[in-house]
């Protein structure tokens, strides 16, 4: 079952600042069973509410998967709430506890990761911890691979469990460009020489935002500072560096930088409709999947800077007033189980890279993963290798405001 909600252009501060003043947040209700079989039979029969991002026809289509085997394996019906922004789904949640709804909310499941993590959590608005008492968690081997224990700098302590990586990853059709910028810095003067042909996701699009980091990452020399909260830095002296790069930028854009693709799909379209022939993703299999689907031409090739790029690992978490916490924690767990990385992971599905740690796995898991995909436009393994932190959650938000003070209504 899906239920679509409209994109929400709700802004979470004022809302997290009446909830600051309602005094300190309840403590979380419900602790899960320390049995895990326990768990299933109690999730047995209920319903999870997953609101999660539905602007991917294959995600979607995996997401549905998942509900057929969670119905099928553990009776439990799986509801994808389609969302155009995280956002929606934490303004719901603060509104119900503002409400004094602190028992039956409406999102089981959200899938999360940054700034919205870091303003519920901060907001005691998530159940935990649970993590660790997911069968599952251990194969992404945590004490090996802090990705899947840190979001945006910040230790997830058990309140979100890890189901997929992301970096970006540039694309573009070989048989229109030989050698593809490769930085920031080179990325303007081929657009300077390309007008028309690049553009990146208008503003507060995630990956866009994304964009916006990967630029002032590349172009300020305030590597510490970005790592901690905006407020502790000067954010206009270190963002300038930025404005002044998109400032000379966008004119050689697409439209001339007066409109911009509304997401990563809507750019992914651009290019295979050839009004663009650079473009970006969060997703590295994104460029191989689409070639494969006919929506990209064979000729697509994918790449990251030398210097690298962003990435990061996606999380699901359960809201502190979800009425279905232990089918909550069960769909968690599925999402880790290597059938479902497997599935995840494949071309033909999603391609989605599996958060597992593979060498950690027995001979027939470990199995699920092996085999070469034969797609020129897929990104080579070690590409992956070149992947820069995130930044402090607090400076996406930052720059998303100020890119729409100085842009928007140009």
């Amino acid at each position: 079952m899906v239920i679509s909600l409209p994109r929400s252009h709700h802004s979470l501060t004022a809302s997290l600042a009446m909830i600051a003043l309602l005094g300190s947040a309840t403590s979380l209700a419900g602790a899960p069973p320390g049995d895990w079989q326990a768990v299933v039979e109690e999730a047995r029969g209920q319903s999870v509410y997953w609101h999660a991002w539905g602007g991917d026809s294959r995600t979607n289509r995996y997401l549905e998967w998942v509900a057929e085997r969670m119905q099928a394996e553990y009776d439990v019906d799986v509801i994808h709430v389609k969302l155009g922004d995280t956002s929606e789904a934490v303004s719901r949640v603060l509104a119900e506890k503002q409400a004094g709804n602190d028992d039956e909310g409406s999102v089981d499941l959200v899938w999360i990761n940054g700034e919205n993590f870091a303003a519920m959590r901060a907001n005691d608005l998530l159940f935990g911890p649970f993590t660790e008492q997911l069968p599952h968690f251990a194969l992404t081997h945590p004490e090996h691979n802090p990705e899947v224990v840190t979001d945006f700098t910040l230790p997830t302590d058990g309140f979100e469990s890890p189901w997929g990586k992301a970096q970006i990853t540039f694309y573009y059709d070989s048989q229109e460009i030989d050698t593809p910028p490769m930085s920031i810095v080179e990325l303007k003067a081929w657009a300077e020489a390309n007008p028309g042909r690049f553009s990146y996701p208008r503003i507060p699009d995630f990956t866009g935002s994304t964009f916006l980091k990967q630029a002032l990452i590349e172009l300020s020399d305030a590597d510490q500072a970005l790592y901690a909260p905006v407020e502790e830095s000067d954010f206009d002296a270190i963002s300038a560096p930025l404005w002044d790069y998109l400032d000379a930028l966008h004119p050689h854009l697409w439209r001339s930088g007066r409109q911009f693709p509304a997401s990563g799909p809507d750019m992914l379209r651009l290019v295979g409709d050839a009004e663009l022939s650079l473009a970006f993703t969060f997703n590295p299999a994104e460029p191989a999947a689409a070639v494969a689907d006919a929506a990209l031409p064979p000729s697509t090739r994918s790449y990251v800077f030398e210097g690298g790029t962003l990435g990061n690992v996606h999380f699901v978490a359960i809201p502190y007033n979800s009425p279905h916490k232990a089918a909550a924690m069960l769909l968690a767990d599925f999402l880790l189980t290597p059938e479902a990385q497997a599935r995840k992971q494949d071309l033909a599905v999603w391609g989605d890279p599996t958060v597992l740690d593979v060498t950690r796995l027995d001979d027939e898991q470990a199995a699920r993963f092996e085999g070469v995909e034969d797609n020129p436009a897929l990104l080579a393994p070690d590409a992956l290798e070149r992947t820069l932190p995130e930044p402090h959650p607090s400076w996406m938000e930052a720059l998303q405001d100020a890119w729409q003070a100085r842009y928007v209504g140009r």
